[in-house]
């Protein structure tokens, strides 16, 4: 477990609330994923699993996603072990994380031995990011966008003012696909020392298979693959890099988002009833949205005991034990949900 004395559990993550016949509300990978043709793409991988994985398809058609050249794109076993490369290939001095976020970024930095600083952003200021807060030495900086767990999509134009000329800009996009034509990703800008990481996880449900990648100057993936263990990435994990970088993957994944955005509205509008002492802070534009309420603690183990799993969310830095972070669903599950958060909290 990886925790300061501050007493947050870097390790904790949302499928450790999901237990046999809960309603998950806890992980945010797009509910009924992957689909079936995706499924078919990488159960087709399978008959070449004696031969080695091959990278080169699979880099050429990312690159092509992103209209990048494949020397800018690294392959990797999730977006976690991206994060575990950072820590490994780079050797910063002043090491920054901006809270509160996933906390992968800051564990991997720690288990490699890195002394790391935090930024804390303000639920009274919408979790906004104030660039001017990130201390100017900072010589590795690592923001999400948008951020897990406050769901706030940060501006293009505040991330690239952390950019120094004697810093890396780490930005973890894992759920910018799920923003309808992605308006504030930097995954197609040249800024000196930024590194994108962006994963298939979320969108396409495919946390089992482990694939994500890394978007960034071809010096700075050379530093992270010489890090790397050889054939990282499976051949089916391949198959699937593949199959999601193509016009039809990438139609499938806008539309999801504008489902997406509908069915969170609705999350919204019924967590935010009159009388229920539920707050939300900032915009939400990811798959989930975090609420602060009183008791929060219990209200969780009262909706595990009802059928539905919550993620709480005083395992990230920045926030306390009243906060609990929802996953977007479709509105037939969210009526369910928002039937019993009523009767709890009414």
């Amino acid at each position: 477990m990886t925790q300061r004395p501050d007493g947050f559990d870097l390790d904790h993550h949302g499928d450790l609330e999901v237990g046999h016949g809960l309603v998950d509300l806890a992980v945010n990978v797009r509910a009924g994923t992957p689909p079936g043709w995706l499924v078919e793409e990488i159960t087709g991988s399978l008959s070449d699993l004696a031969s080695y994985p091959r990278q080169d398809a699979a880099l050429a058609a990312v690159a092509a996603r992103h209209r990048r050249d494949p020397a800018q794109i690294l392959l990797t076993a999730g977006a976690a072990e991206a994060f575990v490369l950072i820590a490994r290939a780079f050797r910063p001095k002043h090491p920054v994380v901006v809270h509160p976020q996933f906390t992968e970024p800051e564990a991997a930095l720690r288990s490699a031995g890195h002394l790391v600083d935090r930024v804390i952003l303000s639920p009274e200021t919408g979790f906004v990011l104030d660039p001017q807060a990130v201390p100017r030495d900072a010589d590795l900086v690592v923001i999400g966008n948008p951020t897990n767990p406050t769901s706030v999509l940060h501006r293009a134009d505040d991330l690239r003012e952390l950019a120094r000329p004697d810093r890396i800009l780490v930005v973890d996009e894992a759920f910018m696909d799920a923003v309808p034509g992605e308006p504030e990703s930097l995954v197609g800008a040249s800024i000196p020392g930024l590194v994108v990481i962006r994963s298939l996880t979320k969108t396409w449900g495919l946390a089992g298979l482990r694939v994500g990648y890394v978007v960034a100057a071809p010096g700075l993936i050379e530093q992270l693959a010489a890090v790397q263990p050889h054939w990282p990435v499976s051949t089916p994990a391949l198959a699937a890099a593949i199959a999601c970088s193509n016009e039809r993957a990438l139609g499938d994944a806008a539309q999801a988002a504008v489902d997406l955005e509908r069915q969170r509205a609705h999350l919204l509008t019924g967590l935010g009833a009159a009388g229920l002492g539920v707050s939300t802070y900032g915009v939400p534009r990811g798959p989930f949205v975090l609420v602060r309420v009183d008791g929060a603690a219990e209200v969780r183990e009262a909706l595990r005991e009802r059928g539905f799993a919550v993620r709480r969310g005083d395992t990230f830095p920045g926030l306390g034990p009243d906060w609990l972070r929802i996953a977007v669903r479709p509105e037939s599950v969210t009526d369910a949900f928002l039937k019993v958060w009523q009767d709890l909290l009414g």
